[in-house]
């Protein structure tokens, strides 16, 4: 799978040889120095993946997050960062990012890595592009979710848990296994993040008075009707 990249990051030589490393496994990549190129250039152009890095001149990579996400811009984003603490990891996915990986990383698990979350978004199920559970349809390659027929406002965030519960319809899934599936944390988060996301997604889905069709299973998690 050949990638168009955009790759933003302020240290020159570091991106010079990242870079031309992912050319190597055939990857077009494009290089922003600082946040508001890298702004500039997701503006302009499309890209299948961003590699981010935290910590950027001019618009910090958090703050250039938070502008791709506000403007619905959904292309997949990993942030690269010497920052490596359980509470900057959580700040940097819950800003929008689809992964988190600290410095420094071989190109080859880069590559890895994007593949997995260019695949990802790119997941079909059944043939098509729609998974439904009784009256919710949702389309995993548009990013989109519907129910009774009526498009669904969701974040980021709620679109993941909603495609994970629709795919996995009438199964018990643990808030680890949501953790893991739906925010990619490869440790457990010290706050109810997941309790709070399913309350908002309840909320959405039966906010024109349908049921809901999510139930809580105590002490182990959530499950979805069909």
């Amino acid at each position: 799978m050949d990638l168009k990249i955009l790759l933003v990051e302020d240290d020159a030589q570091f991106a010079e040889a990242m870079a031309e490393e992912l050319r190597g496994f055939d990857h077009s990549v494009t290089v922003a120095a600082d946040g508001s190129a890298a702004l500039s250039a997701v503006d302009s152009d499309s890209f299948d993946a961003v590699v981010l890095d935290r910590m950027l001149p001019k618009v910090d990579g958090i703050a250039v997050l938070e502008r791709l996400r506000r403007s619905d811009m959904t292309v997949p984003v990993i942030m690269l960062s010497a920052l490596g603490r359980s509470v900057e990891k959580v700040e940097g996915l819950e800003a929008g990012a689809d992964d988190y990986v600290v410095k420094p990383i071989a190109a080859s698990e880069l590559n890895a890595r994007l593949h997995a979350m260019v695949r990802g978004r790119r997941w079909t199920a059944g043939g098509g592009d729609t998974l439904q559970a009784g009256d919710i349809v949702v389309s995993p390659t548009r990013f989109r979710a519907w129910r009774a027929g009526v498009a669904l406002d969701l974040g980021k965030l709620e679109f993941k848990l909603l495609a994970e519960f629709v795919a996995n319809a009438d199964t018990v899934l643990s808030r680890a296994m949501l953790v893991e599936r739906v925010w990619g944390y490869d440790f457990a988060p010290t706050t109810n993040i997941v309790d709070v996301h399913v309350r908002h997604l309840r909320m959405k889905l039966t906010a024109a008075g349908g049921d809901d069709p999510i139930v809580t299973m105590r002490g182990v998690g959530y499950m979805m009707r069909s």
